[in-house]
């Protein structure tokens, strides 16, 4: 198993694999920062893909693992055919499926990791909700436009005044790293006075008492996916043994997070070298909006607000024309 953890470009990746790929059977495997990824971790740390994949008949698997900043650079890398698995929010997956949907670059979903609220906090006492929010505030999103959280941010504001306006906050955003977000919002000298981001930099910066939550993602969007994984048709066409062996680590690595939440949360804490206490983690991961799950929710809203909105070309007619077959007989929506 190959490990690499680093803010990773399409052009470093592009690089390594420029080599024609090994007879062994590869799967790469992409994430972003924050911990909607837990399986993942359980799934390295645990060799559940290699498990699986010699149980059905294929003793040896190259698997390996890659971070990235945001879904731009992600999707890219996929394109490109850097990485097989990609993972992120919901409006990743819906730019990329509307964009490749029919072509031989097809991108669909192969499953979701969690469902969990993002949260915009901020530090400025001024601000009581997004209707405050004025031309010298500045929001940190992990990437702009496309990410989970600057797509939440237009529906509210659409909800507030009217859809024409959904990018009036657009401006005030700019892309940083959910870590460096963090630390920008509790520096009282950054620019930055608000964080839109993921757990649990969220609850690390909300235990700074002059930081409050302006917006809570369900309230916009309903209960939703915080996290999927997705990938191309012609890799799951290619190596069917494999993206069977995928799936099934997949279930069992959502079945040992949900059995023991406090040995994932301490996995995430390993791999990402946190120095956050362990009982905090544990509680995020606990939380009672937190759902560690394969069943894709709210996946529509997204898609049908990013429509209309003209983000992307076309909306799909039900969530499952995102997904691939694999997901299709669960209660998603």
């Amino acid at each position: 198993m190959k490990r690499r953890t680093l803010l990773a470009t399409p052009f470093v990746l592009a690089a390594a694999n420029g080599a024609a790929r090994a007879a062994v059977p590869e799967i790469r495997f992409a994430r972003q920062f924050s911990m909607g990824y837990l399986q993942f971790n359980v799934m390295e740390h645990q060799q559940l893909v290699e498990k699986h994949a010699a149980a059905l008949g294929l003793p040896e698997v190259k698997v390996s693992w890659v971070t990235f900043n945001g879904p731009d650079a992600m999707n890219t890398a996929l394109l490109s055919d850097s990485v097989d698995v990609v993972s992120g929010g919901i409006p990743g997956l819906v730019t990329f499926w509307a964009r490749t949907a029919g072509t031989s670059q097809e991108v669909r979903g192969i499953s979701a990791l969690s469902s969990q609220p993002c949260l915009l906090n901020t530090r400025n006492a001024k601000l009581k909700t997004i209707a405050d929010l004025s031309a010298s505030d500045r929001i940190a999103v992990p990437s702009i436009k496309v990410s989970i959280q600057a797509v939440t941010l237009q529906m509210a504001t659409a909800k507030l005044f009217g859809k024409a306006n959904y990018t009036k906050y657009d401006d005030l955003t700019i892309a940083m790293s959910p870590p460096d977000a963090t630390i920008a919002l509790l520096g009282a000298s950054s620019e930055i006075d608000c964080a839109f981001s993921v757990p649990p930099y969220q609850a690390q910066q909300l235990q700074k008492p002059d930081v409050h939550t302006l917006l809570n993602s369900f309230d916009v969007a309903g209960p939703h996916s915080f996290t999927l994984a997705w990938g191309k048709a012609k890799f799951r066409h290619d190596n069917p043994l494999l993206y069977k062996a995928l799936m099934l680590a997949l279930q069992e690595a959502t079945d040992i997070v949900n059995a023991d939440k406090r040995a994932a949360a301490a996995l995430w804490l390993e791999d990402t070298h946190s120095k956050l206490p362990l009982d905090l983690v544990t509680s995020i991961v606990s939380g009672p909006q937190v759902n560690w799950t394969m069943t894709p929710q709210g996946t529509m809203n997204y898609a049908n607000f990013m429509h209309d909105a003209g983000s992307v070309k076309i909306a799909p007619k039900s969530w499952q024309d995102m997904f691939f077959p694999e997901v299709a007989g669960l209660a998603g929506s």
